[in-house]
Formats: structure tokens, C-alpha cells, sequence
């Protein structure tokens, strides 16, 4: 036990054991055990993009066991990903690892000016396969949210009596904003405010752009002299969102780009307070060797950031 660990924990003050003892599981897992810090791998873009555009590029992560065993050399905190994939390795690798239950998503065969996920899956599913929490992702924006807004309602309630953590993707995208307006720093904190205040123990947000998406939002920054010119001011903006650092935000890795890219953006998070990463793309789409390179390299960014 730290007592970084033990502060977040205090946050939670509604929570039973069961979420508290796989909030700790989490983050005393892996390289970043102890500090509060998180690198998480998930992989759901099989499902959300199709399997050429995921795993072609490295062909080992066809195999649902690959990811697992990068997860594990990495020293991740957590694995996320989709029923399948989290069955297919379920029982080789029971206990190594927290395992996070993607329990909606979507796929790219079609797309709708306001997209919804679907229901993939269940939190018992979760339980079954032994996970630490269940992951649901909401989009601000779409003429839809209020339904998945009440999806997520209904499956935290029920994950949080089993005592599963929960992890909200709040992804703002829909015809109620701008393509540009979906990473605006005004747009980001709002979703963040958001899935705080339905429930989620941890959020995963997109690296916010200087961009304000809404007038009313423009106003009060500019009359307010909110600081956004640094990514680092942003994420620090992002936290501030969600319930003052009372909650674990972690952020996204995007789309792939090169080593140094990935690691210049981590730098600029881990300045401004985030509480880790959630690589995907940028993890498991280039060859294991480079993979762990680049996951050991953020994680020493996180750890070294106060």
C-alpha cells in the first residue's frame, strides 16, 4: 500500500470494498504499481474499425492471446477489450492481469450522423471472466446521448453492487458538434464533467485542442482568462473538470503516429496532472520490441511527472 493509493481511494466515498479492492488491483499492478499512475492497453478497434486496418499492420495481434502477453511485458496496469477477445484468453491468463470489459461498442460498416454504441456485453460477463471493472463509452453530442447516458446509469449501478469499477470512454462526436468541436478543450471538459457526474471511478478522455467549440464557453474563458495555450494547461483544465482531480482521468492515445509524437503528447499530459495513458493503436500496431520500447517510455514519463 502508498499513500497515493490510498488518497485516490478516499475519494470514492460511496463505494463498497469489492470496487475499492479492483480500483487498488489496478493500480498496484504493473510497472506504475504504487504511484497512482496508470498505462492501460485496449483493444477494441477490431470490433470499431474492422481487422485489416487493426491488426495488419502487425499480424500478430490477429491472436486475442498477443495482447494479453503485451500487456503483461509491459507491465500495464489493466487490458481492455471486447467479450471475445477477453474470453478467447479468459482462463490461460486468469489473475495475471485486471482485465476491463468493454461492455458497448461500435462498429464502422456504418455511420450514422449521431452514432450510439450497442450492448456487447454484460456485467455478469464481467464477473465470469474475472475483470476488475466494466468500460462503457457515451457520446456527448449525439442526438442519442440521453440513452446512452441511461444505459450507463443502469449498468453502474449494477457493476458498482458487484463491486466492479467503472471506466467511461466519453467521446464527444454527433451533428450537435463540429468535427473540430469533438477535441475542443471546452467540449473535452464538459464530456469529462459529465462522466463524473454519472458514476465513472475512471475516465478516458481524448487529449484536448486549444479550440472552443461553444460561443457561451468562448466567453467566459476569454472573460476569465482560463489558460489553454498548452497542452499542458488543457489537460491540467481536463482534471480540473472533473471534480478537481477527485477523480482519475487518463487520457487517449489517438491515431497512430510516430515514437517521438507519442511521446512529446505524454509529456505534455503527464506536465499538466494526468493520471496516465490508454494506448491502443500506437501500442500493439507496431512490432513487440518497439511496443514495449514505447509503453516503458511513457510509463517513465508518468512516473517521473509530478
Amino acid at each position: 500500500m502508498t499513500k497515493r493509493v490510498d488518497e485516490i481511494l478516499s475519494w470514492y466515498e460511496s463505494d463498497h470494498p469489492g470496487v475499492l479492492k479492483n480500483l487498488r488491483w489496478m493500480m498496484d499492478t504493473g510497472a506504475l504499481a504504487g504511484t497512482g499512475k496508470f498505462v492501460i492497453l485496449p483493444v477494441d478497434q477490431g470490433f470499431e474499425h474492422g481487422p485489416a486496418r487493426t491488426f495488419a499492420k502487425n499480424p500478430s495481434g490477429y491472436d486475442p492471446h498477443y495482447h494479453f502477453e503485451l500487456a503483461l511485458k509491459a507491465g500495464c496496469n489493466a487490458y481492455a477489450a471486447p467479450l471475445g477477445f477477453l474470453e478467447a484468453g479468459a482462463r490461460t491468463y486468469a489473475g495475471q492481469i485486471p482485465l476491463i470489459l468493454k461492455l458497448n461498442n461500435s462498429d464502422s460498416l456504418y455511420s450514422p450522423k449521431n452514432p450510439k454504441p450497442a450492448v456487447t456485453g454484460s456485467v455478469q460477463d464481467a464477473l465470469r471472466l474475472g475483470c476488475a471493472a466494466i468500460g462503457f463509452t457515451i457520446y456527448p453530442g449525439s442526438d442519442l446521448r440521453d440513452d446512452m447516458y441511461q444505459e450507463l446509469r443502469e449498468i453502474s449501478e449494477e457493476a458498482k453492487a458487484c463491486g466492479l469499477a467503472v471506466v467511461v470512454w466519453s467521446y464527444p462526436r454527433g451533428e450537435g458538434l463540429s468535427k473540430k468541436g469533438e477535441t475542443a478543450i471546452d467540449v473535452c471538459c464538459y464530456a469529462a464533467q459529465i462522466a463524473a457526474q454519472l458514476g465513472a471511478h475512471i475516465i478516458k478522455v481524448k487529449p484536448p485542442t486549444d479550440f472552443i467549440e461553444q460561443d457561451a464557453a468562448r466567453k467566459v474563458y476569454e472573460s476569465e482568462g482560463i489558460p489553454i495555450s498548452t497542452l499542458a494547461e488543457r489537460t491540467k483544465h481536463v482534471i480540473q473538470s472533473s471534480f478537481n482531480g477527485r477523480r482519475i482521468v487518463i487520457f487517449s492515445g489517438g491515431e497512430a503516429k510516430g515514437a517521438d509524437a507519442v511521446k512529446e503528447e505524454i509529456q505534455g499530459l503527464a506536465d499538466g496532472g494526468a493520471f496516465g495513458s490508454i494506448m491502443g493503436r500506437n501500442a500493439f500496431q507496431r512490432p513487440l520490441p518497439e511496443a514495449l520500447e514505447l509503453l516503458k517510455s511513457i510509463q517513465e514519463i508518468h512516473r517521473a511527472a509530478k
